[in-house]
């Protein structure tokens, strides 16, 4: 699976234009799903030029090389006139529907291979219908917090 990761508030706590502080377990679980889980990961973020950089060159320094960044393959030329529309699978962003739920919980989901929250219930036994993967992770976290659907 190839999946696009964001960095402000989903790696590293938001401090743009600086790096802000690691969010814990972010950099193990995205080492571990690619390293582990065979999974393809493409840093996707706001920062461009040197600012991408210095993010590319953090994640580095903690041992996670992205495949590519902010373009679907290390090759592709961005000239301002095409899409920076990813092909991915799977989006992680803390400006997801619901926020970020922690990253145990997002390996978890991965993990199970389906993108959805059936079977991975962390919250009670309730089987809501089925519904876009995105809306239950939104629920999810928001059922976490202690909002009821």
């Amino acid at each position: 699976m190839t999946i696009a990761v964001d960095f402000d508030g989903t790696i590293v706590e938001h401090d743009y234009p600086r790096i802000g502080k690691p969010i814990p377990f972010a950099i193990d679980v995205l080492k571990k799903l690619q390293e582990e889980e065979g999974h393809t990961l493409i840093l996707w973020t706001v920062r461009e030029g040197e600012l991408l950089q210095e993010a590319i060159n953090y994640c580095e320094s903690q041992g996670l090389v992205f495949y590519s960044a902010n373009k679907n393959y290390p090759e592709e030329e961005y000239d301002g006139k095409i899409s920076r529309k990813l092909g991915v699978d799977l989006f992680i962003d803390d400006r997801n529907v619901g926020g970020l739920p922690d990253w145990g919980y997002i390996y978890q989901v991965i993990k199970s291979g389906n993108n959805s929250f059936n079977g991975i219930d962390r919250f009670d036994n309730e089987r809501p219908e089925k519904k876009n993967w995105m809306i239950r992770f939104g629920e999810a976290w928001d059922k976490s917090r202690g909002r009821r659907y």
